[in-house]
């Protein structure tokens, strides 16, 4: 040991000086930017985008609202591409007033809500043998910095929609219910789902077009006839 004041040997002599242990300070990196934000989110099996806990959340919310009202014996199952971001216009939120999508369906059924419950409507469409789901189960993300496009998402659900639509939902009939299913018509027209796909001449029943009312009609006449037929 050195004694106080004294500096090893070779190193010169220090008085009066008490050295202390000291270390520099590491440099702080402020590159900081959204898509660091969300690189550790999961990816969401329902829709295959970058999925934060509350997006997961909505997701299973959905879920759990269209278990309640899923017939036992699917008759026509309406696929859509993506679910509406507002619950007042998702059917099984069961809203107080049905909007948007939900009204679409509801109208093209002829099941107008004219003051029932919408627990009622609900449980009039289930007995029908009808259930609505998505290509996506979640809709698509607004503002993201680099959005996947609608087409590209889509398509890369199509697997598990086939998957879904054979071994779990089994229905009699597929109705393609949105024209931004039109782009992958096809694909899914020959996708042996195990049953007839049900289109407007050659197209999905454009619900969401500006005048839908034609579409709604044609859908009318289409789930009246039986699936045996089609």
């Amino acid at each position: 040991m050195v004694p106080p004041g004294k500096a090893p040997h070779g190193c010169g002599r220090l008085t009066g000086l008490t050295l202390l242990p000291f270390a520099l300070p590491l440099p702080i990196n402020y590159d900081f930017s959204p898509a660091m934000a969300t690189s550790n989110f999961m990816r969401c099996d329902g829709c295959g985008q970058a999925a934060s806990p509350e997006h997961i959340a909505r997701r299973l919310q959905r879920l759990e609202w269209t278990t309640r009202f899923r017939p036992i014996h699917i008759g026509a199952l309406l696929l859509g591409a993506f679910p509406p971001e507002i619950d007042s216009e998702f059917m099984y939120a069961a809203p107080a007033v049905f909007e948007g999508e939900a009204a679409r369906v509801l109208d093209a059924l002829g099941l107008r809500q004219a003051g029932k419950a919408s627990d009622a409507v609900l449980s009039d469409f289930q007995r029908r043998g009808l259930l609505l789901v998505h290509v996506l189960e979640c809709p698509p993300a607004a503002g993201a910095a680099s959005p996947v496009p609608l087409q590209t998402l889509l398509e890369q659900q199509l697997p598990a929609m086939f998957t879904r639509v054979r071994r779990s939902l089994k229905p009699r009939r597929v109705v393609l219910a949105s024209g931004a299913l039109e782009p992958l018509t096809g694909r899914i027209a020959e996708g042996d789902l195990g049953c007839p796909v049900v289109l407007d001449n050659g197209k999905p029943f454009a619900l969401e077009a500006v005048d839908p009312g034609p579409a709604i009609l044609r859908l009318r006449t289409a789930l009246a006839e039986p699936a045996s037929i089609l």
